[in-house]
């Protein structure tokens, strides 16, 4: 494990993460322009879904895949549901509602860090696992719209707004988010093209994306320091929350994993998805779904505490167990 998390940690592009928050903790000025980091984004997006697609076109969706998008499916409805139970303790039932939802979703960043983890250890993984991240966002944005729905309608003050906030729209601000419908799409285009197709694109999409990876985790650096310093802090227990729930939501998916028999890449990438927060996707929807919860919470949890604990500490971790425990099997 040591050896492990040590290689990881000199990953360049992880180096390039440490090096964006020393950056950040100095006051320097260094800043990427946001249209640059719009760009990386998107980028990263596309690359991993036409990947994803041509796999998808090589190999099919099997059996195998489809136990392990149906493990996605319930994990991102399970985990928004038992963290609402736990957060409402601690907190407002909105807060409680947009962070369940947060959390039962998934950041595409870390997905990516995990591929490029597995890739390094030579460990093969399904391109259905990038449908199963693409299927992780919407149950959750919907339960926590039922939930929020729910302390709407036993707080009068506040009942005739989920009235006017609709299914519906709620449901096409999900999937018409320009992050989440360029993932979908260059899936799709992935899957049409093929691997003879995608090949035209390999300069692009594969050559370019560990270099953009790096600047887009030196970004993400900066942003994490900025984030906490703007939002003045955050309570222990949401700090806590932020490091324990994602051990405890990739125990559970590895478990699942290991009983389903998927693949150590497969059920690593599922702890993975099932440890992460959303800090892009969701918490854009949820600004419009709830617009009475504090993104200074749920999105500075997920961006702050989450995100780089799974991209330092997390995958080694989650690899590790689920090697361990395959290798035993």
């Amino acid at each position: 494990m040591d050896s492990k998390l040590l290689s990881s940690l000199m990953d360049p592009a992880i180096l390039f993460f440490f090096f964006g928050l020393f950056a950040a903790a100095v006051r320097s000025n260094l800043e990427i322009p946001p249209a640059v980091v719009k760009f990386f984004s998107l980028y990263l997006l596309m690359s991993i879904g036409l990947k994803g697609g041509a796999e998808i076109a090589k190999t099919g969706i099997g059996g195998d895949a489809f136990v392990a998008l149906g493990l996605a499916l319930f994990m991102s409805a399970l985990v928004p549901a038992y963290s609402f139970l736990i957060l409402r303790r601690k907190m407002g039932p909105y807060d409680a509602a947009a962070t369940a939802a947060t959390y039962g979703s998934v950041s595409a960043v870390t997905f990516i860090a995990t591929g490029a983890f597995l890739t390094r250890e030579n460990i093969e993984f399904g391109g259905h696992m990038t449908v199963a991240m693409v299927l992780m966002e919407s149950p959750a944005i919907i339960m926590a719209v039922l939930l929020a729905r729910w302390v709407r309608s036993r707080d009068p003050a506040t009942a005739q707004l989920g009235e006017t906030l609709s299914m519906g729209k709620i449901l096409h601000e999900a999937f018409t988010d320009g992050a989440h419908l360029l993932l979908l799409g260059s899936l799709a285009i992935g899957a049409m093209a093929g691997e003879a197709g995608t090949k035209v694109m390999e300069p692009f999409s594969n050559q370019l994306f560990k270099g953009i990876l790096a600047f887009f985790l030196l970004e993400m650096g900066l942003l994490v320091v900025r984030r906490m310093r703007e939002a003045g802090g955050l309570k222990p227990f949401y700090v806590a929350f932020g490091l324990v729930m994602p051990i405890i939501n990739a125990s559970i998916a590895i478990a699942l994993a290991y009983l389903f028999g998927l693949s150590i890449g497969d059920a690593t990438l599922l702890a993975a998805l099932a440890a992460s927060a959303s800090y892009i996707v969701v918490p854009a929807v949820v600004r419009y779904a709830i617009p009475e919860a504090q993104p200074s919470i749920y999105f500075t949890m997920a961006l702050a505490v989450t995100f780089p604990f799974n991209i330092v500490i997390g995958i080694p971790l989650y690899f590790h167990i689920v090697n361990t425990l395959w290798g035993t099997a």
